[in-house]
């Protein structure tokens, strides 16, 4: 099965997470079954801290904040095994996003040695 990356893009909850509505953290907990039921499998993920927390380094310089200033910041990201790019894009459409969207990657497959 074909691994793609996707990256969940998202405004900041106001006050943070513990103020996410009840049906947001709702929809994070049902969608690793919704993703199996879709037929695909979630191999690692990876929550972010708040963009406000980055450092980000351009020409040997370290700035703060993220590397690019937008109203959504990357969140988080995780790996999806899927049969094809149609189904990790079916699936992409029940990732859980408070005021924001996804984008989905393939990933390169290692080369025979």
């Amino acid at each position: 099965m074909a691994q793609f990356a996707v990256f969940i893009y998202e405004a900041e909850i106001p006050g943070g997470w513990e103020n996410a509505p009840k049906e947001l953290l709702a929809a994070h907990e049902a969608f690793p079954g919704k993703v199996e039921e879709l037929g695909g499998k979630i191999l690692n993920g990876l929550a972010l801290q708040p963009a406000g927390t980055a450092k980000n380094v351009r020409k040997g310089e370290v700035n703060d904040g993220p590397f690019a200033e937008a109203r959504e910041s990357l969140g988080g990201a995780f790996v999806l095994e899927a049969e094809s790019l149609e189904q990790a894009l079916e699936i992409a459409k029940f990732v859980p996003v408070h005021d924001g969207g996804v984008e989905i990657r393939p990933l390169f497959d290692a080369p025979e040695a």
